[in-house]
């Protein structure tokens, strides 16, 4: 409520002078391309999370798990665990020398194998730069969605496959008909969680690109920040927040519903 509260005056956090201005911070934000361009960015953030880190990575468990050995599987979930282990920033900071253009590894590889056409600025280019930041965050939390599934699968009872094999289920029908209700559950708190997490993503922008080039990566984090904290402007960074919270509090309660009405006993 404090924030908003805030939304409501024009703040001069340097010399704490305080007006009241009502709604014109967020008719101010309706108007603002940047505003749009962020949530566009956050949106498309969302939709390749859900199909990596949340569809993804369940086909990932159910493989990992269907392994006849269960030493394989031990050491499968330790390799894709691993880069969960890195904190965002040492990430960001890995793949900004990744897509390094002169010296970077990617540019490297891609001559190596006469793509050299292909090589470019990834993270200095308006139409590379976000998607080089999503793909670093796939990476970085693929393993961990990947283990929550596992551990889900894992709680189904072995008599189920057994009975579906012994009456000629393949695996795959078998990953639709039996795994993917019995996750359901799981399912829905990692859609709720990767969608949450979307809209509130910051460091990976502000290690690798801080929003540029052009504002072309900016998402509501950093677009926050930056007019809270460099354009001292913080009444319009805090209606920049109450918007993050109503979206984020919308997505979250309609995918509880969803999740409810869909739920699978067993």
């Amino acid at each position: 409520m404090q924030n908003l509260g805030f939304s409501l005056l024009k703040w001069d956090i340097y010399s704490g002078r305080q007006t009241f201005i009502g709604a014109d911070n967020y008719l101010k934000m309706f108007n603002d391309p940047i505003f749009w361009k962020s949530l566009l960015n956050n949106t498309l953030y969302a939709g390749i999370s859900i199909v990596f880190q949340v569809f993804g990575a369940l086909v990932l468990a159910a493989l990992v798990e269907g392994l006849p050995s269960p030493r394989w599987r031990g050491a499968l979930r330790a390799i894709y665990f691993v880069p969960s282990a890195i904190s965002l920033t040492v990430a960001g900071l890995l793949f900004y020398f990744i897509y390094e253009p002169r010296m970077g590894i990617l540019n490297a590889a891609l001559e190596t194998l006469g793509l050299g056409n292909f090589a470019q600025a990834w993270l200095g280019q308006e139409n590379t730069a976000i998607f080089g930041i999503i793909a670093m965050s796939q990476w970085q939390g693929f393993g961990y969605c990947t283990l929550l599934f596992a551990v889900a699968l894992q709680r189904i009872p072995s008599e189920l496959f057994e009975a579906a094999s012994i009456d000629g289920v393949g695996p795959v029908r078998r990953f639709f008909f039996i795994s993917l209700p019995l996750v359901r559950e799981m399912s829905s708190l990692m859609m709720i969680v990767t969608v949450s997490g979307a809209f509130q993503v910051f460091n990976e922008v502000m290690v690798m690109t801080t929003g540029g080039p052009n504002n072309s990566s900016q998402v509501l984090g950093t677009w926050l920040y930056r007019s809270g904290f460099v354009r001292n402007d913080f009444g319009y960074a805090a209606a920049i927040a109450t918007a993050v919270f109503v979206i984020t509090l919308v997505l979250a309660v309609l995918q509880l519903r969803l999740a409810k009405r869909r739920r699978v006993e067993w």
